[in-house]
């Protein structure tokens, strides 16, 4: 068997008698800089033979072998939290000064004890929040005692910060422990907070900020009033909106924090328990799209006014760009002859949207079975590669093993297949849609094809009044999570020209007709001349419905790729 030297391991005689301690780590030492290559952040036990460096997370055993990254199954381990370890003076003082008493602290189990903090490189004191539920201690949150750094525990459970605190008539969200705990000096026990803070406005994604929402049952479900306490700067904002969004605004509610406070412990310090109670108390309803006033709107109207009409997110192909782009919260009809590549359009649109812009999508496409061949097509837009050695070198690189590892791991993030059984309709699609927003957050919903879904209609109902009542409550659904829908649609047959061609189809050869453009926000046709060495595909864009996302009427060309799915 190895030894700890195999690996680069120094094992000082200090360790203690039950083999456990600290030393350097051979993994990362000489990527720091100089003044910290000596810092011992390895623990390692010499009796069980496994080692954990708490700085760059490399570990192993003796009998195993040092772990490598690799694509499986998350292991959610559950801390160790040791309670009876209590409160230094120092950490009294620290809750004191935002004004939050002992008793509080002691109730919530709050602990100060030395840990491991990547950003000091050191071992140093720190505040230690455990994170309950159903009364276990599943993840801990840690707080530089005298600086303000942060981490949890490595690979356990994401969860609320006192979520064992819910309430079903009424809960507030905050964006910290410690405004958490202020709420409850307040008097609003069902308090809570998000376990890592607000995303960053740069970032393209933040689908791991919201990782704690993906919990089987919902700890929110059935709550009937949600108070959305979080900061007024920027990050603040936008998880405010990314919680109404997900958690559905028509049960949440917004706080106003009094002038030069930012969250509710700047209340609670400045202006006192009865003031931060009476701001939760007077929280206001989230405005509904139907009942926005003019006074409401003035912000966003004068803003709009003095930069002009923003154009939408970019489709990832410049060309396109010029005539269409994308909104979140609309619905696009995608139709196109036979073997015209709707689906593959709309395929590599996502895979764009997700690269550029961080968008996640539910993909629920009844044709394209068995979903892991689907997935491989995903996977050569995605990395553009190839799974087909066939391909001549010249047009497309055959992928590495590397590389549909790295190319499998980035898209989990991006993408979850709905496998539909063959009864579903489309109002039994958008409610599985729903629990994805909730928990994974999507931005986009990929429906291909229409026709494949049930669609038994009520025999007072002509086809086309059924598609018209059903397009309408997808474009509802559409604008109430602000998730983009694309729903490709087959024509009906159609007759090939005196030139031997097929014509670019409109909405109106959907059947249904007039219900397909009308309802839709926007309408777009593919369609190419399908012959040897002609790589030209058309998009043809029939409706925008703001104009300043696009030009109805006009037409682009697309080079398309046939070994990687790609178009350019």
């Amino acid at each position: 068997m190895k030894t700890f030297t195999d690996f680069g391991i120094e094992t000082p005689t200090s360790f203690n008698a039950a083999g456990d301690g600290l030393t350097t780590c051979p993994s990362c030492r000489i990527k720091r800089q100089s003044k910290n290559q000596n810092k011992k952040c390895l623990s390692a036990n010499v009796t069980l033979g496994v080692w954990k460096c708490h700085h760059c997370g490399w570990s192993g055993s003796l009998t195993q072998g040092e772990e490598r990254p690799s694509i499986k199954p998350k292991i959610i381990r559950r801390p160790t939290y040791h309670a009876a370890a209590g409160l230094s003076q120092e950490a009294m003082n620290f809750f004191l000064l935002r004004g939050i008493p002992a008793e509080t602290i002691i109730a919530e189990k709050v602990i100060c004890a030395e840990a491991w903090m990547p950003e000091e490189e050191d071992w140093i004191p720190c505040i230690q929040f455990p994170f309950f539920k159903r009364g276990d201690v599943v993840n801990i949150k840690y707080r530089g005692l005298r600086t303000k750094s942060f981490r949890q525990e490595r690979d356990a459970e994401k969860v609320f910060y006192r979520q064992d605190s819910i309430a079903k008539d009424c809960v507030v969200i905050c964006e910290g422990e410690i405004d958490a705990l202020s709420c409850v000096v307040a008097g609003f026990t069902s308090a809570i907070s998000v376990p890592d803070g607000a995303p960053s406005v740069k970032a393209k994604s933040y689908a791991s900020k919201f990782e704690f929402l993906d919990q089987d049952p919902d700890p929110l479900e059935g709550v009937e009033m949600i108070i959305l306490a979080t900061d007024t700067d920027e990050p603040g904002l936008l998880l405010r909106e990314e919680l109404a969004r997900r958690l559905g605004r028509d049960r949440c509610y917004t706080v106003a924090w009094p002038d030069g406070c930012k969250d509710a412990n700047d209340v609670l310090v400045c202006e006192g328990q009865a003031v931060l109670r009476n701001c939760l108390a007077s929280a206001l309803p989230w405005p509904i799209e139907d009942e926005v006033t003019v006074e409401a709107l003035t912000p966003k109207i004068k803003a709009l006014a003095m930069s002009g009409l923003p154009a939408g997110l970019s489709t990832g192909w410049p060309t396109l760009d010029a005539a269409f782009t994308i909104l979140p919260g609309q619905l696009t009809i995608v139709t196109g002859v036979p073997s015209h590549g709707k689906s593959t359009f709309v395929d590599a649109l996502a895979v764009n949207l997700m690269q550029l812009h961080g968008w996640q999508f539910a993909i629920c496409s009844p044709e394209n079975y068995p979903t892991e061949l689907h997935g491989v097509t995903l996977m050569e837009k995605w990395a553009d590669r190839t799974v087909r050695t066939s391909a001549p070198r010249d047009e497309a690189a055959v992928f590495a093993s590397e590389e549909i590892d790295r190319a499998l791991k980035e898209m989990h993030e991006a993408f979850t297949f709905i496998a539909p059984d063959e009864a579903m309709t489309i109002a039994g699609l958008l409610d599985r849609a729903t629990s994805l927003v909730r928990r994974r957050g999507i931005r986009g919903l990929i429906i291909d094809p229409w026709n494949e879904f049930d669609h038994t209609r009520d025999r007072h109902l002509t086809e086309a009044e059924y598609i018209s009542g059903l397009l309408g409550l997808v474009r509802r659904w559409a604008r109430k999570w602000s998730v983009h829908v694309f729903i490709v649609a087959h024509p009906t047959k159609m007759q090939k020209q005196d030139d031997g061609l097929y014509p670019v189809p409109t909405p109106y050869d959907i059947n249904g007709g007039a219900a397909w453009r009308n309802k839709s926000d926007n309408c777009l046709a593919i369609w190419r001349q399908i012959e040897p060495n002609n790589a030209l595909v058309e998009v043809h864009i029939q409706k925008v419905r703001f104009r300043n996302l696009g030009t109805m009427g006009a037409t682009v060309a697309l080079t398309f790729n046939r070994w990687t799915g790609r178009y350019q």
